[in-house]
């Protein structure tokens, strides 16, 4: 029998859920008036983000996919999409090792995480209908940021081609690295600041210059956390997001990061990127404390990620990130954690400033 269609609100629920559990806490937790523009614009991202990652696809096809898909999201094109050859599995740079094949529980939920990207493609015209009946600035701030978001994936995919574990492809200079998180993630930061802006607080007297600026901050850290953690995976399909310039400066060369030998000289490196990261997170809690007090919502929307992100972090900075089969994770039951202190302490100012730091310490 045919697939029941999926109606148009359930792509922002169990849809959007099932891609992504972790964003959907976040999404929640927003005011509905701005629920469905960074919802929307997740989804989109998260679809051009599918094609891009889909090894089973020649590099090529893969671009003009990505082509396409865009010119359709800015309005360029009205050509029907299908992209049925994308759904057969895919291979993020992003996505950690394969688990160990006892751990059951990661099998599945990397099963049904790439079922939801398949029927995420399905109803990829869906999607681009509800963007279509967005108001014009808020379509054109979508437009904006998956623009520049998928300049990026683009880039990654000319930048890594050819690259296999035997023939590691790094990033030429910081300077690119610095490009990339700002192309994939940071936009997102200043994509968020417009919309609430525009819908939540918009006569407050604010900072924007540096709001925008800290909230570019903010979505690079992240991006850099997800590099950072996912280093030993980049590698064994040949991909290094440290660039060459910071390896030949300590005497390394891509591939030497496959040797335990070097794991000294690796770790001096990886400091100096996991103390970038926080010094982005902080700018990130700044931003989140700068926003209106009143706006609890987007508060908390702001602080779960960053203190998830900074509890990373002090994980990272003790773990054996080259030669570990699984990623560093913050557990279910240490989120919960997070979120049911971050709302207890909301009301208590001295409090609510103390938990980045707490977040921090925590083992």
């Amino acid at each position: 029998m045919p697939e029941t269609a999926t109606p148009p609100d359930q792509l922002l629920t169990s849809l959007l859920r099932d891609v992504s559990r972790s964003f959907y806490l976040t999404l929640r937790a927003l005011p509905g008036s701005i629920r469905p523009q960074i919802g929307l614009a997740y989804l989109l991202a998260r679809a051009t983000d599918t094609i891009a990652d889909t090894e089973i696809v020649p590099v090529t096809q893969r671009l003009d996919a990505l082509h396409q898909l865009r010119a359709r999201i800015l309005g360029q094109s009205m050509r029907k999409l299908d992209f049925r050859g994308f759904t057969g599995g895919t291979g993020s740079p992003r996505v950690p090792l394969p688990p160990h094949p006892t751990d059951q529980d990661q099998v599945s939920s990397s099963a049904a995480k790439a079922d939801a990207e398949r029927r995420l493609l399905e109803r990829i015209e869906e999607a681009l209908t509800m963007l279509a009946s967005f108001t014009s600035p808020d379509r054109g701030a979508v437009r904006e940021v998956l623009a520049t978001i998928t300049s990026g994936q683009e880039l990654d995919l000319q930048r890594f081609a050819g690259a296999r574990k035997d023939h590691i492809v790094a990033l030429k200079t910081d300077d690119e690295l610095e490009d990339y998180t700002y192309r994939v993630a940071g936009c997102v930061g200043e994509f968020w600041t417009k919309i609430c802006r525009g819908h939540l607080f918009p006569t407050a007297k604010l900072d924007d210059s540096k709001l925008l600026k800290q909230g570019v901050c903010f979505g690079k850290g992240l991006q850099l956390i997800n590099i950072l953690r996912d280093i030993s995976a980049d590698l064994s399909m040949g991909r290094c997001y440290l660039p060459l310039d910071q390896l030949t400066e300590r005497g390394l060369k891509p591939a030497d990061l496959l040797s335990p030998e070097h794991e000294l000289r690796f770790r001096a490196l990886y400091a100096t990127y996991l103390d970038r990261a926080e010094t982005y997170l902080a700018d990130g809690w700044s931003y989140t404390n700068s926003l209106p007090y009143r706006c609890v919502r987007v508060r908390l929307a702001c602080a779960w990620p960053i203190l998830i992100g900074i509890q990373t972090l002090t994980k990272l900075r003790s773990a054996d990130m080259l030669h570990s089969l699984q990623p560093v994770k913050v557990t279910r039951n240490d989120v919960r954690k997070l979120i049911i202190r971050s709302v207890i302490s909301y009301p208590l100012p001295g409090y609510w400033r103390q938990q980045f730091d707490m977040a921090k310490n925590s083992p």
